[in-house]
């Protein structure tokens, strides 16, 4: 991908940098230790400061600073003066000819870009975003949404679990229904928390009051965390140390993120990020296309689909894709796939097709069954 030489020219740059710093540090030492040398002598010796002067003045013609520059420096010089051109190859400055004329929905780009900020926590920058895109009355709700989240967030970085516990507590059923395991581990942290703080007797309080319920499917984990009892003065040097790792913190935190977020309806991720990343993906194949077929822009614009395929990560693929068997082709708003009765699949161009617009059944091309066009439903991925 073109993205990937534009980091590899970035990182030669990166390592050519650090290589000349460091000589230029390695050469300004030199320097500076023997400047220290001819001082100490000037005030420790009564020999004529001159000859000093001058001794140090050889010292230094023989490290010849500039010499040893020149090579470093050379190579950085040499490196930067093909970054420009690598970014001008792969960052096209004029993204106008991949942008298609289609109906601008500006109130529901507003509140993505102030649901980004609100995400995180920036929630002066997002006020102000909304207040100046005049959509004032949404400001209060999606503020609302993500500032219980940031708070939370925030507490657990200062190891207060108090606020997300009696959130995933309030929300305990709602998360079972999603086969989240977050309150558990909440209660897993708080009850390390208690057992690193030397009170055995608590630990054992707290995991009596709040581990019976998750007995029956998670009781491997609870018994580890029973082990731990044994240890409570020397947790850092027992088996179970790797309990003590503030990336167990970093894994709840996540899932609360995600679980919150699942709450509101919210996807995990800020879509505005996700729609970034993907077109960053997505645009060099497009300027290439229409830098090739500059003559075609107008069929372009009443394209429906992309004109040439273009490869997204796996991070980006939140749909299923269906191609007919028959025409081969991918299925659309106005050919979608179309569920027959015997469980297959075709679009409804080619069942259109195959029955005459309905007229008659016809035979179904993965198995003998017939088919009646009328009784084929539509098939949402």
């Amino acid at each position: 991908m073109e993205l990937n030489n534009l980091k590899d020219a970035f990182d030669r740059v990166a390592k050519k940098q650090k290589l000349s710093c460091s000589k230029v540090q390695e050469v300004m030492d030199q320097i500076v230790q023997e400047i220290e040398k001819a001082i100490e002598m000037m005030q420790s010796t009564t020999l004529d400061h001159k000859s000093i002067l001058a001794e140090l003045k050889k010292k230094l013609h023989e490290i010849a600073p500039l010499a040893q520059l020149e090579g470093t420096q050379k190579e950085l010089n040499f490196a930067l003066s093909k970054y420009p051109k690598a970014l001008e190859k792969t960052l096209n400055p004029d993204i106008s000819k991949a942008y298609r004329n289609i109906e601008f929905d500006s109130h529901t780009v507003n509140q993505i870009i102030a649901s980004h900020f609100y995400r995180q926590g920036m929630f002066d920058v997002g006020d102000c975003f909304i207040t100046e895109a005049g959509e004032a009355e949404a400001a209060a709700a999606m503020r609302s949404l993500f500032q219980e989240m940031y708070q939370i967030l925030e507490a657990m970085k200062s190891r207060n679990l108090e606020p997300a516990l009696k959130w995933a507590a309030v929300n305990s059923d709602k998360l079972k229904e999603n086969g989240s395991d977050l309150l558990l581990g909440l209660h897993q942290l708080q009850f390390v928390k208690i057992l690193q703080k030397g009170s055995r007797e608590e630990a054992l309080k707290y995991a009596r009051t709040n581990f019976v319920p998750f007995a029956g499917n998670h009781m491997a984990e609870i018994q580890k965390l029973m082990g731990c009892l044994l240890y409570s003065d020397r947790l850092s040097e027992s088996p179970y140390a790797h309990l003590l790792s503030p990336t167990n913190w970093d894994i709840v935190a996540e899932e609360l993120t995600r679980q919150f977020c699942n709450l509101l309806g919210q996807s995990y991720q800020s879509p505005l990020s996700v729609t970034i990343a993907a077109g960053v993906q997505g645009l060099p194949p497009l300027l290439k296309f229409m830098t090739v077929m500059a003559g075609k822009k107008q069929e372009w614009q009443s394209m429906k689909q992309l004109p040439v395929p273009v490869e997204l990560d796996k991070e980006f693929q939140f749909h299923s894709i269906f191609v007919c068997p028959v025409s081969k082709e991918q299925s659309t708003e106005d050919n979608p796939p179309m569920l027959m009765s015997c469980g297959h699949v075709l679009c409804k161009q080619s069942i259109n097709k195959m029955s005459k617009n309905g007229s008659k059944t016809f035979k179904c091309p993965y198995c003998p069954s017939d088919v009646d066009a009328p009784r084929c439903r539509q098939l949402n991925f």
